[in-house]
């Protein structure tokens, strides 16, 4: 499905105009407007944040040293968007700025994907994070059950590991920590 031809430059005041019940990103120069997740994409996002957020971000039973954010907007040059969770390391944003987003790309990103998502999140969102050096990104499939993790590697995105169903992993750059992917699905 191709992009509708423009007369002008897609403008952040163009994404802004998209209704709260959107999510609104400008990728590439093009505007996007998906629907807000469902459920089982708002429960495995949820279950990532606690399981990481808690001994990342907050210290417990961990190491601490993160911030971890549940769908921060992000601006990269003229590109607007929103992953569904990112981490950044402490020692490259010592606080967290009282801002409506961040320029400083994130350490970790994880992009929940659905059916209507995926080649967006695969293509578009995974490029422009190659193109701003960001070293690891997981994609999550509450669907297929599946957990995708990727370094970047002179610009290019490597598969680190797949992992699925009930595994018990150590997944990078959490891997102080086991992660039991049972805790991201509903049942």
């Amino acid at each position: 499905m191709g992009q509708p031809a423009r007369t002008r430059p897609v403008t952040y005041e163009d994404r802004c105009r998209i209704p709260d019940h959107l999510v609104a990103e400008i990728l590439d120069g093009d505007l996007f407007a998906t629907p807000r997740p469902a459920l089982l994409h708002a429960r495995a996002g949820g279950a990532i944040g606690v399981e990481i957020g808690g001994p990342f971000d907050q210290g417990r039973g961990g190491p601490g040293g993160w911030w971890i954010l549940d769908k921060p907007e992000t601006h990269f040059g003229d590109d607007v968007f929103v992953p569904d969770l990112a981490g950044w390391r402490r020692d490259r944003l010592p606080r967290v700025p009282d801002a409506p987003f961040l320029s400083l790309p994130p350490d970790w990103a994880c992009e929940i994907i659905s059916p209507s998502t995926e080649q967006i999140d695969r293509l578009r969102k995974m490029r422009i994070d190659a193109r701003e050096s960001v070293p690891q990104v997981w994609l999550v499939n509450p669907i297929a059950r599946t957990l995708e993790a990727y370094r970047l590697e002179a610009g290019r995105w490597t598969l680190d590991a797949t992992h699925g169903g009930a595994d018990v992993a150590r997944i990078a750059p959490f891997e102080a920590i086991e992660l039991e992917l049972t805790r991201l699905w509903t049942d």
